[in-house]
């Protein structure tokens, strides 16, 4: 259950993250910004990559919080971050507070568990009746007792169920 929750935190971060990057790429920054700052960094065709990576990162982000197609938008956006890397980040070395590699590599990082594995229902234990059950069913084959794994009965084909 922990780990559940545990998960459920982290995708929900990850995803408010992009959801808010991507928010600003069509608020404050804007398109033209955008596409002028990709165009800077050397972008390939920035006038799509940037309207692109702004509609990805706000519905990929928008995705993580609900948990909704986590496998192809944890891919989506963990490429985004490699490409982000390449393109913008590296060459300012590591430190975020440099513009270096640090925050995307965390985020590229966290994608595939929080993303991707990270929509796990939290199971309920079976009770001890259902248990017993089971057991029952896995030791009774062709109206036969085998031995069971647990240990409880004997195997003997003279006995019947």
């Amino acid at each position: 259950m922990a780990r559940s929750i545990t998960l459920l935190l982290a995708r929900v971060a990850v995803g408010v993250t992009f959801l808010v990057h991507g928010w600003m790429k069509f608020t404050s920054m804007g398109i033209s910004g955008t596409t002028a700052f990709f165009e800077q960094v050397g972008i390939p065709l920035p006038g799509l990559a940037a309207p692109a990576v702004a509609v990805l990162e706000v519905v990929g982000g928008i995705a993580l919080i609900v948990g909704a197609a986590l496998p192809v938008f944890g891919v989506l956006l963990a490429l985004n971050m490699v490409g982000a890397i390449v393109f913008v980040h590296l060459g300012n070395g590591f430190l975020a507070d440099k513009g270096g590699i640090e925050f995307p590599m965390a985020l590229a990082a966290a994608l595939p568990r929080a993303g991707v594995h990270g929509r796990r229902r939290a199971r309920r234990r079976p009770s001890l009746a259902e248990e017993q059950g089971r057991r029952r069913r896995l030791t009774s084959i062709g109206g036969c007792r085998i031995r069971s794994l647990w240990g409880s009965r004997r195997a003997s084909p003279y006995r019947m169920a």
